[in-house]
């Protein structure tokens, strides 16, 4: 063996460069299975995209196959750009908000044409590159003050456990109480079972606990019917073509004041809806500079705003960075080596999808809520002792689970905070940038 390790030994030290100069993996702090189960679960936390995305574009009129097809390739580049350029453990998708607000209300509300929504799209991703590269973004997210960014952080924790809650049936709906407990389905009681499993393996510290809670929970829900195997099923199956939709835009009335709102409206909930989960991710990977500055920060939000313009042209919907991207993170991923294995899983998926969609909704919840619970700790980094502080955290926190949306909850408490320092005549507190996003949060809830 100390031969083979003698004779091996250059070749490995050339690997290790080449990961450290491509990925960012140092191989004397992070070690590859690590990455690998990191990226893994990041993907079968998420893998519920390919899934859901191409079942709420249908509804538009467009062609399903071709959309799962345009989800997965647009998912893929879009992470693989992240993982090269910025050499952060993230993965990027289709936004599951901006995919309902594609197929609800710019398709079905307004009346605009899914051709015409791809044009809108692809206007937007332009922009965003654009913006990306002036620093625009960047000059954004270093205005955020400290303590919202910690607030920024467990709001995102909370708000996808109670995604993982909500769509594990565990907490559902009521005209009364607006949410409330659901009943006790073979749907919930999976849901339940994988967050007892994933909550125990954690406490346990098995390595790759999410990893495995997620998969067993898959094959437990098989006898309970959670799990649903098709007659006739096939692990392996073709692409789908992209032709239906690929590049189809509609440039018709797109030069008119309603659509130039339609475009600002969608960046800003995709600026801070990124800007948002960046931040609440940097602070779990330890990556934040004590000035509260994100080492390649740029090239993260870069990567999503080419992964927008891809996406757009191949037939989907804006993406956006994974706040599930933490579960992977909670496994130790550090690098991006994670986003890199995260970004090969789904061109597998290509081929597998007949695999991954087996997996259902509440198989995910347990991997889910044990990342809220493990995002709830930059709780106690901010400052309760001054309200001034405290409320727009709080606020932050709140809003972001009552609205159902991450750049709600932003906007909400920058504005707050905000208010109450000029109420308060803390005038220092303030910077310029966040004077000009409060007056630009307000146009956009009034024209929202």
């Amino acid at each position: 063996m100390d031969v083979l390790k003698i004779i091996f030994q250059p070749y490995i030290s050339i690997i290790n460069d080449m990961f450290k100069r491509l990925l960012g993996f140092d191989p004397t702090t992070m070690k590859v299975r690590t990455e690998i189960i990191a990226g893994a679960t990041t993907f079968l936390t998420m893998s519920y995209i390919l899934a859901v995305n191409p079942s709420i574009l249908s509804s538009t009129g467009m062609d399903k196959g071709a959309l799962f097809t345009a989800t997965a390739i647009a998912s893929a580049i879009a992470t693989l750009l992240l993982a090269f350029m910025a050499k952060l453990p993230f993965a990027q998708a289709p936004s599951m908000g901006l995919n309902a607000f594609f197929a609800y209300t710019l398709c079905q509300a307004m009346g605009y044409s899914w051709q015409q929504s791809l044009a809108i799209m692809l206007a937007e991703g332009i922009l965003f590159v654009a913006i990306t590269f002036f620093n625009v973004r960047e000059l954004i997210l270093n205005s955020i003050p400290q303590n919202l960014r910690f607030a920024i952080s467990a709001g995102i924790g909370m708000f996808i456990a109670f995604i993982g809650l909500k769509n594990s049936g565990i907490i559902v709906s009521n005209p009364a109480t607006f949410v409330t407990l659901g009943q006790f389905t073979p749907t919930a009681t999976l849901g339940i079972l994988a967050i007892v499993l994933s909550g125990v393996l954690v406490a346990r510290r098995v390595k790759g606990a999410l990893f495995y809670g997620i998969i067993v929970a898959t094959v437990v829900g098989i006898p309970m019917g959670v799990t649903e195997i098709p007659q006739g099923w096939l692990p392996v199956s073709a692409p789908h073509s992209l032709s239906p939709i690929f590049c189809q835009f509609d440039f018709k009335d797109f030069f008119t004041l309603q659509t130039a709102l339609v475009i600002f409206s969608l960046l800003m909930v995709n600026i801070f809806d990124t800007v948002g989960t960046l931040v609440g991710l940097a602070e779990k990977t330890g990556i934040v500079q004590p000035d509260g500055t994100i080492p390649r920060v740029k090239e993260a939000m870069m990567s999503d705003a080419i992964g927008t313009t891809c996406g757009a042209m191949l037939g989907s919907s804006t993406i956006t960075t994974y706040v599930e991207s933490a579960s992977g993170i909670a496994e130790g991923g550090r690098s991006g080596m994670t986003s890199f294995v995260t970004g090969s899983l789904f061109l597998v998926s290509l081929l597998l999808s007949p695999v991954f969609l087996l997996i259902p909704g509440s198989a995910t919840s347990g991997a889910v809520v044990l990342v809220g619970v493990l995002m709830l700790e930059s709780v106690k980094k901010i400052d309760l002792g001054d309200v001034s502080e405290a409320f727009p955290a709080f606020i932050t926190m709140i809003t972001m689970v009552l609205c159902y949306s991450i750049a709600d909850g932003i906007c909400l408490g920058i504005l707050s905070y905000v208010i109450i320092k000029v109420c308060t005549a803390q005038w220092k507190a303030l910077n310029p940038t966040l004077i000009v996003l409060s007056i630009l949060f307000i146009i956009n809830f009034v024209f929202k």
